[in-house]
């Protein structure tokens, strides 16, 4: 089983650095897009506890 992970996670890997080295631009559009759904995501968080403060 751990075998089957480590293969899972080279290959996981490799295909990352294919997407990036053949669409650079993409893969950034697609970097900042979850960097964004993060953010977005902690000021929800943020502004749920502040409503739970008041």
């Amino acid at each position: 089983m751990a075998q089957a992970k480590k293969i899972g996670m080279a290959l996981l890997l490799i295909f990352v650095l294919y997407s990036i080295i053949t669409s650079p631009t993409r893969s950034a559009e697609l970097v900042q897009l979850g960097f964004e759904g993060i953010s977005n995501a902690a000021k929800a968080v943020g502004t749920f506890m502040t409503g739970l403060i008041k």
